[in-house]
């Protein structure tokens, strides 16, 4: 049978770059609500996170020690971005914009801890307003207002710390299960949260400190893995016990915001995705529910958004 050419030239490419290690990467992540619904636009509306990952050399007694630099901009408006009243606002108007340092510490029994520090601004300084009114311009979408209304500026500072730990796979490694637990404290955000993520591999699953859904994937010559061609679905369940919020609660510090709220106490997140690798790239979307973040919202069936995810490989 004969096999024509682009087909097997696309083969071949992805066998060699399955052999070789990349040590560092660049990542896109873009969120929208736009991504679930042609029509939706609330809540946290818009996230956009450009990131640079490199993998350290001489890791020690660690499988493999990650560093990461992130750049991030979230966007949250009520269930409408174009109130025109106090009065129908069920949650703030607020953005949020940080940088952030994180190291990912992938170790040799199958567990990963990754922590995480960020600093930024909340509030006008972080340009919410100017940036959804350029998406609204692209779409021709009605220009949002009531954004005077939005959670007043604040030092956004925060610690974030991840425990992954793999409850191992079955027999043919096309599918596992993780156990995961997460807690954030700082000026903006305080909150711990447990649960589960679980991988369905169309092809064999690779270790969670070799894979692109743990961030783990970059390789050197310290390493014993090679680049791994991957492709699954993927789904994570989570429950968190949320102690503060700034985006919906203001600043720690006044009370300057004009519109606040006080959030749930529990939140329940789920999410389903698909992942896979092309050669020097790795591409994903997400599907992203979470339950109502506050009591008095009028859509209140719970949010849900889109992620899309774009990630280059290099040396």
């Amino acid at each position: 049978m004969r096999i024509p050419f682009f087909l097997l030239f696309i083969f071949v490419s992805t066998s060699i770059f399955s052999q070789q290690k990349f040590s560092k990467e660049f990542s896109f992540i873009t969120d929208n609500d736009l991504y679930v619904s042609g029509v939706k636009d609330q809540y946290y509306t818009n996230g956009i996170f450009m990131s640079y990952r490199y993998l350290s050399k001489n890791p020690g007694k660690l499988s493999k020690k990650i560093y990461e630099l992130q750049l991030g901009h979230e966007i949250y408006t009520p269930f409408k971005s174009t109130v025109l009243f106090i009065s129908e606002h069920d949650r703030p108007f607020a953005a949020h914009l940080y940088g952030s340092l994180g190291i990912v510490r992938a170790y040799k029994n199958r567990s990963i801890l990754k922590t995480n520090v960020l600093l930024g601004i909340l509030g006008e300084d972080a340009l919410g307003k100017e940036l959804q009114n350029f998406i609204h311009d692209i779409y021709n979408f009605r220009t949002p207002v009531g954004w005077r209304y939005q959670i007043r500026n604040t030092l956004s500072l925060n610690f974030d710390v991840e425990y992954i730990k793999s409850l191992g796979t079955n027999s043919t490694e096309h599918f596992d299960i993780n156990f995961i637990s997460k807690l954030r404290l700082g000026t903006i955000f305080n909150e711990g949260t447990v649960g589960f993520m679980g991988r369905i591999g169309f092809k064999q699953l690779q270790p969670i400190d070799n894979s692109i859904a743990f961030g783990t994937h970059l390789n050197n010559e310290d390493t014993s893995y090679t680049r791994g061609i991957e492709s699954f679905l993927f789904y994570k369940t989570s429950l968190s016990l949320v102690l503060y919020d700034a985006t919906i609660q203001g600043s720690l510090f006044n009370d300057d915001s004009p519109i606040t709220f006080d959030p749930r106490s529990l939140r329940f997140d789920f999410q389903l995705g698909y992942q896979f690798t092309a050669n020097k790239w790795h591409f994903g979307y997400v599907y992203h529910y979470h339950s109502n973040k506050l009591s008095n919202l009028r859509r209140d069936k719970g949010n849900d958004y889109g992620r899309i995810f774009i990630n280059y490989l290099f040396n």
